[in-house]
């Protein structure tokens, strides 16, 4: 993997325009049309939904399968696969902190990343009720926990934040509600702003984290008054590498967060004052930390962090009471990110070259079962509904009122399906 792989994949390939920021969808039409294959032929099959409709309540887990745009969908209880469906669209990094709880009828939405913005996706037929444009093709996105907004991070070239809409009764739903131009922070070496990548909410909907790529820092955003906070710089390792700061997780208790860096370092932060971050442990390979982390987890109690490390195709174990590695859990492959189910009890863990989900039982604290799923799984997050995806019609004339034939899909780390452009 070359050294710019994983900040620009597929980047040799061409990518689908820019189009408008705010847009809701009419009808599950246009959005099948708008999420239809890569080559351009939208395919066959129902272009109706189900608005009205109830879907069966119960705890599930969904998993993008990015290698064939395919969705598959877990019965959480049992713990098996009830489904894989086309779906036509993918996401790496699909918003899972509080949609696991908040998603919990037809009316709600699951919000995903997609191609050049972020996707509201109905819970039940999982088709395109809004989407936000960014003007970047990596994004990141997290629900407030009253489900009120999401919030996104949008790297390079946008280097902005953007507040929008999340309530599905809301007049100005998909709409844009709050927008933070960065790039004027400037960024490491010749980088434009300062990359925000990532995006995770503080348990009481009142502040968001963002780790910031080629800034090296880490940004405190207010949510209600969508404006910066605070901002600390991470300090370098050995004194003078950048840390690249990329990904994060804040504890469900308020109390830690973990933050990945791209440089190969796994940090954790005091954020019990969420304005004023504190680092309070720094791991690297010599400590036990696997290699490559890329994204985490972390335990409903907040005790016991999971950070996923692609390199060495396993979870790091991290106790965040003790901060020490606890140890690594064997995943027979490589994982890019995880999501828990609605209990907070088992963690679906994607294992894209292997297409497998291995579950890991935090009480157990081991893999207790291994699911296959579609191909390529990536990005994973959980609803307590049940839902019924439609698959992509044939519907190329709402696809030119759109305005684009081809659409393409997420960021992700890797070849992924359809190509695009940062």
């Amino acid at each position: 993997m070359s050294e710019d792989s994983d900040l620009y994949p597929n980047r040799d390939r061409d990518g689908p325009p820019v189009s408008r920021r705010g847009f809701v969808a009419g009808s599950a039409a246009l959005g099948a049309a708008a999420t239809a294959g890569c080559s351009g032929d939208a395919g066959t099959g129902t272009e109706t939904a189900e608005p009205t409709a109830t879907p069966e309540r119960r705890d599930t887990v969904l998993v993008f399968n990015t290698g064939d745009r395919t969705v598959s969908v877990v019965d959480a209880t049992s713990v098996e696969v009830v489904e894989t469906t086309q779906l036509g669209v993918t996401s790496s990094f699909p918003s899972n902190q509080y949609a696991r709880t908040l998603v919990d009828s037809a009316s709600d939405s699951v919000w995903a990343n997609v191609g050049r913005g972020v996707r509201a996706l109905g819970a039940y037929r999982l088709e395109e009720r809004a989407r936000v444009e960014t003007g970047s093709g990596a994004n990141w996105q997290e629900l407030t926990p009253d489900g009120a907004s999401v919030v996104v991070s949008a790297r390079e070239p946008a280097h902005t934040q953007y507040r929008v809409d999340a309530d599905p009764t809301s007049e100005t739903f998909g709409e844009v509600t709050g927008e933070i131009d960065r790039t004027d922070e400037g960024g490491r070496g010749d980088n434009d702003g300062p990359g925000p990548c990532d995006i995770t909410v503080y348990p009481d909907g009142r502040y968001a984290f963002v780790p910031d790529l080629y800034g090296d820092t880490l940004t405190v955003l207010d949510i209600e008054a969508f404006e910066i906070a605070s901002q600390v710089d991470v300090a370098p390792l050995d004194g003078e590498r950048a840390p690249q700061p990329w990904m994060g997780t804040v504890d469900p208790q308020g109390g830690q967060l973990l933050v990945e860096h791209r440089s190969g370092v796994e940090t954790v932060w005091d954020v019990s004052e969420p304005t004023s971050p504190e680092e309070v442990a720094r791991f690297t390979d010599a400590d036990g930390l696997g290699s490559g982390p890329l994204t985490s987890e972390i335990s409903a109690d907040g005790s016991t962090g999971y950070v996923f490390t692609r390199g060495s195709e396993d979870v790091t174990v991290i106790d965040l009471d003790a901060l020490e590695v606890a140890g690594r859990i064997d995943l027979g492959g490589a994982a890019f990110s995880g999501t828990w189910d609605p209990a907070h009890e088992n963690l679906y863990v994607p294992v894209r070259g292997e297409n497998l989900v291995r579950v890991i039982d935090h009480a157990a604290g081991e893999v207790t079962e291994t699911l296959e799923v579609g191909a390529r799984p990536y990005g994973a997050t959980a609803t307590r509904v049940v839902p019924d995806p439609q698959t992509p019609g044939t519907a190329t004339a709402a696809a030119s009122r759109l305005g684009f034939d081809e659409d393409g899909t997420t960021y992700c780390i890797g070849e992924c399906a359809c190509g695009h452009e940062l």
